[in-house]
């Protein structure tokens, strides 16, 4: 079991896309034998209705949850490193919403992790979705 004061963490809340092998950079180590990687896209429809875009607005605390989240994730499993980015701003369908990985010396460590990660993100970072509908109808979805 090696020491989690080591543990190498990375997170972004950006208006810029996002990058897989920016994000798997960020988690690659000489010590690492698996990673897990999950990526969020901005998905054609939500709740039966066609989705046609939508903007993602963080709360200015967004930034500093998301490195809190990153950090207890890190703590609560046996990894070397652990990253998270989100994006805000305008997103079209296809874009990548979210980027999540972590890196550990087995596999099984490695998914439990960025499983734990992705879920405590949604619930607890402050990043909420405008969807603009093809209908015309706009709809917020997260917010408390």
């Amino acid at each position: 079991m090696h020491s989690h004061h080591t543990t190498q963490t990375h997170s972004a809340v950006s208006a810029e896309p996002l990058s897989v092998d920016r994000v798997l950079d960020a988690v690659r180590q000489d010590a690492v034998g698996g990673i897990t990687v999950f990526v969020g896209l901005v998905r054609d429809h939500d709740e039966g209705k066609s989705v046609r875009s939508l903007d993602y607005s963080a709360h200015p605390s967004a930034e500093t949850e998301l490195a809190r989240v990153v950090a207890e994730v890190a703590e609560r499993h046996d990894v070397l490193a652990v990253a998270a980015e989100h994006r805000v701003g305008a997103l079209q369908i296809g874009d990548l919403a979210v980027v999540v990985a972590a890196g550990a010396v087995h596999r099984v460590d490695a998914f439990a992790a960025a499983r734990d990660l992705i879920d405590t993100l949604k619930s607890e970072v402050p990043i909420w979705k405008e969807q603009h509908y093809s209908d015309g109808s706009v709809d917020w979805v997260g917010c408390p």
